[in-house]
């Protein structure tokens, strides 16, 4: 029996456009009810969010069955980390602040089994391999799992092109707010210049052949690039949409209510 077949990185190779939402709230809960609301993948996000590797766990449990694929963003892209994803059963991972070629020739052999690779074989511990119910893992993970790359400042993207020779790479990521600040636009990532910038870098991710994502609300920059060929981009961020509909509730309840 082989490992289990990577959803969303068969849908890139496909072309297919892969909606998505960002998961910030670190619930298991929340989690599952984000994972049954239609979205095509879901972000835990362990670099902005206060995530650590069991409340990741929790999450990848509950999002096992629901249609949302789960992607694992770490704090930062270190082997020892990632060697702790893979095995909590994380088969995509998004990392963050990749900047150099070398950067991403590293992330792949993290994510890699030997001997092309540095990832620990240590899968009997792990759910990656069932706790050892998948007798063929060690041969078939490397097919099934997907690394993304994010490129969010400028260091990655003068490197841009030299990333994307990089075999083992299956998608960048375009990061807008980070991009925007280190351009000196912090928090106006609608810029004329950061847009630009973006939808260039896009660009040259689709004619390199590599599947392109971006997280916006902006609902014209998603139009953007969608229409030139992204295809995982993420639309909401949960806690944005909680947030602002509990405001929202709030401001409703003192409206009818202390009138």
């Amino acid at each position: 029996m082989p490992a289990p077949k990577n959803s969303f990185k068969a849908a890139l190779k496909a072309h297919e456009m892969q909606t998505g939402c960002w998961l910030g709230l670190a619930d298991p809960y929340l989690a599952e009810i984000s994972g049954s609301a239609g979205f095509d993948w879901v972000v835990v996000d362990a670099e902005h969010a206060p995530n650590d590797l069991r409340s990741i766990v929790a999450q990848l449990q509950v999002l096992e069955s629901s249609p949302s694929h789960p992607v694992v963003r770490p704090p930062i892209g270190e082997t020892w980390l990632i060697k702790q994803y893979l095995e909590a059963g994380a088969q995509t991972l998004l990392i963050p602040m990749v900047e150099s070629a070398e950067q991403a020739r590293e992330l792949v052999r993290a994510v890699t089994y030997p001997p092309h690779g540095t990832r620990g074989v240590g899968s009997a511990l792990g759910r990656s391999s069932k706790f050892s119910g998948i007798p063929d893992y060690l041969t078939t993970a490397d097919a099934e799992i997907c690394l993304l790359v994010q490129v969010e400042n400028r260091a990655g993207v003068a490197a841009l092109d030299d990333i994307l020779a990089v075999d083992g790479i299956d998608g960048v990521f375009i990061g807008p707010a980070d991009l925007a600040a280190d351009m000196g636009h912090i928090g106006k990532p609608g810029t004329p210049e950061v847009r630009d910038t973006v939808l260039g870098c896009m660009r040259k991710i689709i004619a390199a052949g590599k599947a392109a994502g971006i997280l916006t609300t902006d609902m014209q920059m998603q139009s953007d690039c969608a229409e030139i060929g992204a295809r995982f981009i993420a639309t909401e961020i949960d806690v944005s949409l909680f947030a602002n509909g509990m405001r929202a509730a709030g401001a409703r309840a003192k409206a009818h209510l202390k009138t």
